[in-house]
């Protein structure tokens, strides 16, 4: 009995996969541990795979279109472990429909994977409380049907086509090799494996699921004879490999249509099908010298990738890169700073703020309002939104009005930008700031078109493009990204920078710098409608004084570039830039001037925010009644200090980089906590700093999975904690927008309206 079972041939594939294939493995490992949770769950990876959005909502469709690709990965998977190791089996030539019954006895991997899937998903979707159970069930059906559907298709063409000894050599074997033109290159050194082979199975599975007896004695047959078998069946498999990355490069011609832009899964799932099979073929084709030969075309790759072909920059939509390149060195950037430049700056600036002052009464002396608001993807977005419209709804329509200027990272900015664009309009358009839709609007999916763009078109060569402005840029998904944008704001963001000059100028919406991070040298790149190089040097800097500059400015360099010219959501996109899923922004400089996401130099806008109040000082003090710091973060200030255990060996070799991630949000608190407190003893004005908080723990405490001591199950926090990333599940948006009603938020906003309207 033990050796039916260790012999038979399931059992005996599996142990091949694993001693032989582990890359392959590998990947359904890596699924498994994301469809688990136990991978990615703060980047939201997990909840892709299980509430997958098609056409910016979950459904069925969506749900049958992650079965498709989980259909084609698993026959992925199938064919390539057949073709390189199924002539170790030589009984299966002589077995009917030979593919099909391997097929069947390789299952033990996905059949697995399926059950934890269905278990996974099915168990995420009751967690989410739907009004009516059924539509899980409808996901369920809309998942099988994807995946029977496409194995039948599959399964009819290899019925159709695939042979067994007898069919192939029904007629004469001299007969049936005069027919054969073109030999296989490789044919005698496989005779020559296949004679050495030494893998038993005693039994397999047939098509009916009952264990038979392997045919033992083929000795009668010639081995020749049998590996044609084989070779017949792999040119049938290479053809449906073709096939596929065929349809995945045509799909890549019309993927700007939302209708082929399937899930981000589904996306990552043919990704994983592609790497697969070009696996199997390296494995296959080149043998003892495929670890070599790939090294050598990774290095060959690495040398094109250099070239103008391989490397075109990724662009800011909108900018002139036919001009002469702006010089980027530090004798310019000296030039830029000059203290008549930052003086004539600072004055422009001055007469916005006085604009400002003329929107109350002649003699007041109004509360000046600075909004920060922090980076987070689609979770800050749409928590900034949140705010602002409660903001503006408890302060009687008052708070926009006094706030001068928002600043912040990522997407904080992206949100408060979205909302600024509202309240421009509302008069105009008689637009409704409190209406839920924008909430709906700003945190519709992002991700699909940007996944989907990067399988099928920045992995290869980028060859697309359009127009924008009467100039002509490549697609990438970037372009995606920005898109999509339109798509879901319904384009109220379709702007250049510089349409946002006169309403700035005129104080009819606040100042709104976007600030990235200059990978070239860590400075901040300030990006407005308007030069403000005096953020980026010292007024009181002395003759010779050797202060390094810390930032740009985005209109002085690019003065001949276009820089009005921007994009809008093109500058929110190189503060937004999230790496690998957006990519980093190229500008027309010498060397190429490089842009990050801002939450790299402060994540929080506090900086910025403190020292535009430190330029302005004295005007703030003459004219105002001192400065409410509106602070919006994404995340808790203070956070419980957990138990560490020790460490396994190899946790020791990752956890530095881990320390530097996890705490990177707290260096950057602690570091605005010296800066506020400082500018808050030496301000010549009072200054109130009013904080709004994206906390989990409130709503712990009232789904009951924590005591009111805050004491709780990290790990259930991390399940019911927006995820960063640009796609948000409906829980997680529920647990967003409720979060206003915490009793810390709700403080929050009875503080900002007697510290502003009741003075």
């Amino acid at each position: 009995m033990w050796d039916k079972i260790i012999y038979s041939f399931p059992i005996q594939l599996l142990i091949l996969h694993l001693k032989k294939n582990l890359f392959l493995v590998a990947l359904w490992v890596i699924l498994a541990m994301i469809i688990l949770q136990q991978f990615g769950t703060v980047l939201g990876i997990p909840f892709l795979f299980l509430d997958p959005e098609y056409l910016n909502q979950v459904s069925w469709q969506g749900f049958f279109l992650v079965g498709v690709t989980l259909a084609i990965f698993t026959m992925s998977f199938h064919m390539t472990t057949y073709i390189l190791d199924g002539s170790k089996f030589k009984f299966l030539a002589v077995v009917p429909r030979p593919f099909i019954h391997y097929c069947v006895n390789n299952s033990i991997i996905p059949f697995a994977f399926y059950i934890l899937y269905l278990v996974a998903f099915i168990s995420f979707q009751f967690d989410n409380e739907h009004e009516d159970n059924t539509i899980i069930l409808v996901y369920f059906l809309g998942f099988s049907a994807g995946t029977l559907t496409t194995y039948t298709l599959i399964f009819v063409y290899f019925a159709l086509t695939n042979k067994d000894f007898f069919k192939l050599f029904a007629d004469s074997v001299e007969k049936r090799l005069r027919k054969t033109k073109i030999p296989r290159a490789n044919m005698l050194r496989r005779i020559k494996e296949s004679q050495k082979a030494k893998d038993k199975v005693v039994d397999y599975l047939d098509i009916s699921l009952r264990f038979r007896q392997v045919r033992q004695d083929l000795s009668r047959f010639e081995t020749h004879q049998l590996l044609r078998v084989f070779d017949q069946n792999h040119l049938n498999m290479v053809l449906i490999q073709i096939a596929l990355i065929g349809l995945i490069l045509i799909l890549g011609l019309f993927r700007e249509n939302p209708f082929l832009q399937i899930p981000a899964a589904a996306s990552s799932i043919l990704l994983f099908s592609i790497l697969t099979m070009v696996v199997g073929a390296l494995a296959f084709w080149l043998r003892d010298w495929s670890t070599p030969i790939v090294i050598a075309v990774i290095i060959f790759f690495n040398f094109l990738s250099g070239t103008e072909i391989f490397n075109r920059p990724h662009a800011a939509f909108g900018m002139n890169y036919d001009s002469e390149p702006a010089i980027y060195d530090l004798d310019h950037l000296k030039e830029m700073l000059h203290p008549d430049s930052v003086e004539k700056d600072k004055n422009y600036t001055l007469q916005i703020l006085e604009n400002w002052k003329s929107k109350f009464p002649q003699d007041s002396k109004p509360k000046m309002v600075f909004v920060a608001t922090s980076g987070g993807g689609q979770r800050a977005a749409l928590w900034t939104v949140r705010v602002l419209q409660e903001a503006e709804k408890v302060s009687s329509n008052q708070f926009f009005k006094h706030t001068q200027m928002v600043t912040g990272a990522s997407g904080g900015v992206v949100g408060a930008a979205f909302f600024r664009e509202l309240y421009l309009r509302k008069e105009e358009e008689k637009l409704d700031l409190f209406d839920a839709k924008y909430l709906d609007q700003i945190s519709a999916d992002n991700l699909n078109p940007i996944i989907f763009t990067l399988l099928v078109n920045d992995l290869l060569i980028r060859n697309q493009s359009f127009e924008y402005n009467n100039r002509k840029y490549l697609k990438d998904r970037g372009y995606a990204f920005e898109n999509q944008f339109n798509i879901n704001t319904k384009g109220i963001l379709e702007k250049n920078i510089g349409d946002y000059k006169i309403p700035e100028f005129e104080s009819l919406i606040p100042m709104l710098p976007v600030t990235p991070l200059i990978t070239n040298d860590g400075r901040k790149l300030y990006i407005s409608p308007y030069p403000m190089s005096y953020m980026g040097i010292s007024l009181e800097r002395s003759e010779g004084n050797e202060e390094k500059s810390q930032g740009i400015d985005f209109q002085r360099f690019f003065a001949h570039h276009g820089a009005n010219q921007l994009r809008f959501i093109s500058a929110l996109r190189m503060g937004a830039t999230f790496p690998f899923i957006t990519p980093n922004i190229q500008l027309p400089s010498t060397p190429g001037m490089e842009t990050m996401d801002s939450g790299l130099s402060d994540n929080f806008g506090v900086q910025d925010a403190l020292r535009f109040m430190y330029v302005f000082q004295d005007w703030i003090k003459e004219n105002t009644s001192g400065v409410v710091l509106v602070s919006i973060r994404d995340s808790e200030k203070f956070s419980e200090i957990q138990q560490k255990q020790p460490p396994k060996l190899l946790e020791k070799l990752f956890t530095p980089i881990k320390n530097i991630y996890i705490n990177w949000d707290n260096v950057q608190t602690l570091n605005n906590e010296v800066l506020y407190n400082r500018m808050k003893e030496t301000a010549p004005f009072p200054i109130e700093r009013i904080e709004f908080e994206y906390s989990t723990l409130q709503y712990l405490k009232e789904m009951g999975l924590a005591d009111q001591e805050g004491v709780f199950n990290p790990n259930q926090q991390e399940i019911l904690r927006a995820s960063l990333n640009w796609r948000l599940t409906a829980r997680e948006k529920k647990s967003i927008i409720d979060n206003i009603y915490s009793y810390k938020n709700q403080m929050a906003l009875e503080r900002l309206k007697n510290v502003m309207f009741l003075e």
